[in-house]
């Protein structure tokens, strides 16, 4: 269920029973010697402005999502409460999405939650590893964004708790002329490399797909993006790319896991 589209319904039902109080049942009752309102109006004029204010919070500010799997590990756990930032990439209207003021645009390393292409209803949450314009080449594991490798350090073993199943942690970084951006990926040297041809989406003539790798030319105002736990994440490698027109915010902060409190704070 699309809870903007309930915030929204509430804001509107509450507000005009707001207004009617202020400018129609107050005077009447006042004029009648009625100091208590109705029971119904007393409730619905008095949630209005909590109601409007959590609206325009999660609508134009921050938003809490919780993660529900283990594609982004290791940056994102299951369990972890995080916040999106709204505004980052511009201000959009609520319930429709659309952007009315252009404040800037994702970037390669990002971390952001998007609704899933397949099925807008649901939200994903992913990295941005190409952007429009980007030639992206995924092969053995590693990545090459415009004909420049990314670099991979470390390698030591990472228990994933999801799966059980040791993996290998690296830090992935890309160049200093593609932002530069660190983090962490895992990749599990026990699955295969190869790709399977995906269902077809759009842009995928865009794409080319070989035995043990993909390469893909970014469209206009879409994205390419991936999980940060590589072997267990179904992203833009299966699916195909994120409209501009998806994108909710960038996450950026841990504010609660109940099964860690060390797990609060930034993430890149």
């Amino acid at each position: 269920m699309n809870f903007a589209l309930i915030l929204f319904i509430l804001v509107v039902v509450t507000g005009v029973a707001w207004v009617a109080d202020k400018l129609l049942f107050a005077p009447q009752r006042k004029a009648a010697g009625i100091t208590r309102m109705p029971l119904w109006l007393e409730y619905s004029a008095s949630f209005f402005p909590v109601i409007c204010a959590v609206f325009f919070l999660r609508s134009f500010l921050i938003e809490p999502f919780k993660i529900p799997s283990g594609s982004m590990i290791p940056t994102l756990q299951i369990g972890d409460f995080i916040l999106v930032n709204k505004y980052t990439y511009g201000i959009r209207l609520p319930v429709i999405n659309k952007k009315i003021v252009d404040l800037g645009d994702p970037k390669r390393g990002d971390v952001v939650v998007f609704r899933y292409p397949l099925d807008q209803s649901v939200d994903y949450i992913k990295r941005v590893v190409a952007i429009p314009g980007d030639t992206i080449t995924y092969q053995d594991k590693r990545i090459t964004v415009n004909g420049q490798p990314l670099e991979y350090t470390g390698g030591e073993n990472y228990l994933d708790q999801e799966s059980m199943r040791y993996a290998k942690l690296y830090t992935e970084t890309f160049p200093a002329d593609l932002g530069g951006n660190r983090h962490g990926i895992l990749n599990d040297p026990d699955r295969p490399s190869g790709m399977f041809m995906p269902e077809r989406f759009p842009g995928i003539e865009n794409c080319q797909f070989l035995p043990n790798s993909m390469t893909c030319k970014v469209p206009a105002g879409h994205y390419f993006t991936m999980g940060d736990n590589r072997d267990n994440s179904a992203d833009s490698r299966f699916w195909g790319f994120v409209p501009d027109q998806n994108i909710v915010g960038r996450a950026f902060f841990v504010w609660l896991n109940l099964g860690s409190l060390s797990r609060i704070g930034g993430f890149q």
